[in-house]
């Protein structure tokens, strides 16, 4: 298996489409074409984890956190990014980072967090919108011609199988109509049904699905493929409806709920932190609890529209923790501690095909924050 078969497996999980604007998730040093021998995966990727997958036999690095997120318009080991970046390509290790594309997905990190915390009912907390777009095409009936018996459900089942279709917890969602489609070929044409240069009328299903946005050239390539005409007509439309699996955040219930001491007390086993830090507690009982790996003060007002108890996330400063007003406890449990069980997301699912070589979690704490205590 090839360093390609390997990032084209994580990018059906994660979309490369799905990172923000600022990221620069996906291959960042190596040669697609190469044979893995092992993969290390990571939460960062220091000179150290370089190292460490050196000593494993893994050519590999797949990572949360980008070693670059800026150009590099010189190497030549001035500090950590030059290093590593030069470490990795001495050693043949290839480096790929899966980061805010991973945070975006139902799935993803904020539901890894909320699976170490035991939540039910876990949802996106902040949906995206315009994500997704929907396809309107026609197709020949029976009516015309016995051999278009189930030429309706051969192109649904090709633009199925490009990715359409899909709604939450449902697949394969489409709806069709019948009516009666009109054309006229020109001189130039060869028509399914009918003749050049005339007027002509068909019994056709109009045949409606979405499917997510970065997929249209894939989507389109499938219905020409499977079509029986030699012009397809077809309709996009981008929709302003919220895609439900993907966002950023979470939010769950407890399945039972907690004092703020105890929830407290249980959030920093269950994560294994520390230290938190945290607003003033309300006198309330813990029962919804929003979640956000890394910085994700930005989803605050998310939290308190979804009726969350407590806000859980990192990187909050000191004026940002008066914004919880007395509506909500903010949970401040660091940035490596929040997505530091990232490792273990990567892992299960690498390892669901990835069977004939290791998938090892690395060893090296990376994390430059340290406590006194």
């Amino acid at each position: 298996m090839k360093i390609k078969d390997i990032t084209a497996y994580l990018e059906a999980w994660a979309p490369l489409a799905y990172q923000e604007s600022y990221d620069n998730a996906g291959l960042i040093v190596g040669d697609p074409g190469v044979t893995v021998t092992g993969i290390l995966v990571t939460l960062d990727i220091t000179e150290a984890v370089v190292e460490e997958a050196v000593r494993k036999n893994c050519n590999l690095i797949v990572a949360h956190h980008p070693i670059v997120f800026r150009g590099l318009k010189k190497l030549n080991g001035r500090n950590y990014v030059e290093r590593v970046v030069i470490k990795a390509i001495k050693n043949d290790v290839a480096l790929y980072a899966a980061h805010t594309n991973l945070d975006n997905i139902a799935g993803g990190v904020s539901f890894k967090i909320a699976q170490k915390l035991g939540l039910e009912n876990v949802r996106i907390l902040a949906p995206k919108s315009e994500m997704l777009m929907k396809l309107v095409t026609f197709v020949p009936t029976e009516q015309e011609k016995p051999e278009f018996r189930g030429a309706s459900q051969a192109v649904l089942d090709a633009l199925y199988e490009a990715g359409v279709g899909q709604i939450g917890k449902y697949d394969r969602c489409s709806f069709r109509t019948e009516g009666t489609g009109t054309f006229r070929g020109n001189t130039d044409s060869n028509p399914t049904l009918g003749e050049a240069g005339q007027d002509e009328q068909a019994h056709e299903n109009r045949i409606e699905v979405i499917f997510p946005a970065y997929r249209q050239n894939t989507v389109l390539a499938a219905l020409r493929k499977a079509h029986p005409y030699e012009e397809v007509a077809y309709y996009l439309t981008t929709l302003v409806n919220e895609n439900q699996e993907v966002g950023s955040g979470a939010v769950g219930d407890l399945p039972e709920a907690l004092s703020e001491t105890n929830f407290l007390a249980y959030l920093k086993n269950r994560m294994d932190l520390s230290v938190i830090r945290h607003t003033a507690l309300r006198g309330q009982p813990v029962r919804r609890v929003a979640v956000c790996g890394g910085a994700g003060g930005f989803l605050l007002n998310d939290a308190l529209a979804a009726r969350a108890d407590v806000f859980i996330t990192a990187d909050y400063k000191y004026h940002e923790f008066f914004d919880a007003d007395n509506r909500i406890i903010i949970a401040d449990i660091g940035h490596y501690e929040s997505e530091v069980f990232t490792k273990e997301l990567i892992q299960q699912y690498l390892l669901e095909k990835m069977i004939t070589f290791a998938v090892i979690l690395s060893d090296i704490d990376t994390n430059p924050v340290q406590y006194y205590l």
